[in-house]
């Protein structure tokens, strides 16, 4: 590589470093970790609240029954709270703009099983990230 497309290159990476630092300035996000839940189970209710309203994401997540949706709603209230305490956003114009649900450390566990075996048992975590912007365009409903 000669001198000329090696500093093109650590331009395009100082660029991309600055886009995304000011794509994130408008956007709050909370991170919830270490929740004893699978993530696939999370990523079920996570897919259905993505794009909607915060509003009408809480009443989605309200509604169901299941274990991940309380986890998703605890982690929606702090991204909303951090919108409106740290970038001054209308809480009545925010959207859920991306969910991330990451897999945690795994808690091992054994069963003993006939013969004197053992199967083992994995009890599943996950992180949860929530990112909520102001609406700009189409919201889903």
């Amino acid at each position: 590589m000669d001198m000329d497309s090696d500093k093109k290159v650590k331009l395009k990476r100082h660029q991309r470093k600055i886009r995304q630092k000011t794509a994130r300035v408008d956007a709050a996000k909370s991170v919830g970790r270490y929740f004893r839940a699978a993530p696939d189970k999370v990523r079920i209710m996570a897919d259905a609240i993505v794009g909607r309203e915060v509003e009408a994401a809480e009443d989605i997540l309200k509604m169901s029954l299941t274990k991940s949706s309380k986890l998703l709603l605890k982690v929606l209230h702090s991204a909303v709270s951090n919108a409106w305490q740290s970038h001054d956003s209308d809480v009545d114009k925010l959207v859920v703009g991306k969910i991330f649900v990451d897999r945690g450390p795994m808690l091992k566990r054994v069963h003993p099983v006939s013969h004197g075996m053992a199967k083992p048992i994995l009890k599943r975590t996950c992180h949860i990230t929530v990112i909520v912007n102001e609406a700009k365009g189409k919201i889903r409903k």
